[in-house]
């Protein structure tokens, strides 16, 4: 966490970085008209940090934060994707960016996918570290319970990465 001016990470930093830990199992069947579908919309992560293992399949696509074109993540054998979340972005104060992805149905086979959530408890109030704006950088994103966070995210439907407009000040 050297980027973040972070030093040390405490048993206190610790529970905020990865307070909570979370797995799903995602199975997308085969579907038989793949562009009348979306495996998943887009979005961003809450976590701090997923933790992705993918099948063979493919169909995880990434936007890329300059150009806002949509790249393929080609699966690797043995590999993991590492997604930022957005609780790292307002934690770094925007010095790492959360990804939007999104994942594609698709017309032969089914997919499977693990992603491992890391995240902040819901009794855990997040904003810019204090070791990131320790030397005067302004604020970008507001102190916030990542309860509040949470249940903004999923009171509505996917919808990229609008949600982190909800922590900016």
């Amino acid at each position: 966490m050297g980027g973040l001016n972070v030093k040390e990470i405490d048993k206190e930093k610790e529970e905020l970085l990865m307070g909570l830990k979370r797995i799903n199992f995602n199975y997308y069947p085969k579907c038989p008209n793949p562009e009348l579908s979306i495996g998943v919309g887009r979005h961003s992560d809450i976590s701090t940090i997923t933790v992705l293992l993918q099948d063979d399949i493919g169909g995880l696509y990434v936007k890329k934060h300059e150009t806002n074109i949509w790249i393929h993540i080609p699966p690797v054998n043995g590999a993991l994707v590492i997604n930022i979340g957005d609780a790292l972005q307002i934690m770094s104060n925007d010095k790492y960016k959360s990804v939007e992805h999104c994942v594609i149905a698709n017309g032969s086979n089914n997919r499977i996918s693990v992603p491992i959530f890391l995240h902040p408890k819901a009794t855990s109030v997040i904003g810019p570290l204090k070791e990131v704006i320790e030397n005067g950088e302004k604020p970008i994103y507001k102190q916030i319970l990542y309860a509040d966070y949470t249940n903004i995210f999923f009171s509505k439907g996917h919808d990229g990465k609008d949600t982190i407009e909800f922590a900016k000040i």
